[in-house]
């Protein structure tokens, strides 16, 4: 298992990719390496920004953020980072934020933002994880050789998964949000994810 940052700056738990071998006393180090840091007040974490990063922290960035960021640096290290095609994504996500919110576009505080669906000649890599909220909950699907790992079961689909989740027929990627909307019934079927037979 793969020790992450999470939102509340706690450590969690997340399957690592299948291609990754790390030792544990390696997994251990980094994870000490982070408590450390969460014990640090603002000028100890800007030395160690300016150790890791070579240059000074942006002086506008509170504590926490320089924790997250500095955790998420020491991790990816030594787990690897995000590819360039995921790094386009999530800078699509980010424009489109920035474009709707410039033209004064508003959303209710209970209803997240809207997020561009997955580009359609993605696959899904082994070791990814889809989350997806249902009824309150926080649903972790985690992408495997075989299918789709949702609590100790593995899926053949993520049609199947969503059908477990939620006790209804559903589309899959329609449901992790990997496909457009495009109306009421219509699907688009260049959207389709390549792992999902059913």
């Amino acid at each position: 298992m793969t020790t992450l940052v999470t939102n509340d700056g706690g450590a969690a738990a997340a399957a690592a990719p299948s291609n990754l071998t790390v030792p544990s006393e390696l997994e251990e180090q980094i994870a000490a390496e982070i408590e450390v840091l969460k014990g640090m007040d603002l000028p100890e974490l800007r030395l160690r920004w300016r150790k890791l990063f070579r240059s000074s922290a942006p002086a506008h960035l509170p504590k926490y953020l320089l924790f997250r960021i500095i955790a998420y640096k020491i991790q990816a290290k030594v787990f690897g980072d995000l590819d360039r095609e995921t790094l386009r994504y999530l800078d699509r996500i980010a424009k489109d934020y920035v474009r709707r919110r410039e033209a004064g576009e508003t959303r209710s505080r209970k209803k997240p933002p809207p997020i561009p669906s997955v580009p359609s000649g993605r696959s899904l890599k082994t070791g990814t994880t889809l989350i997806r909220e249902h009824e309150g909950v926080l649903q972790r699907v985690i992408v495997v050789k075989d299918g789709f790992l949702w609590g100790e079961v593995t899926y053949q689909s993520l049609s199947e998964v969503a059908r477990a989740i939620t006790g209804t027929n559903w589309n899959g990627p329609r449901f992790f949000g990997m496909r457009e909307k495009k109306g009421r019934g219509e699907t688009d079927p260049a959207r389709r994810c390549g792992h999902d037979r059913g």
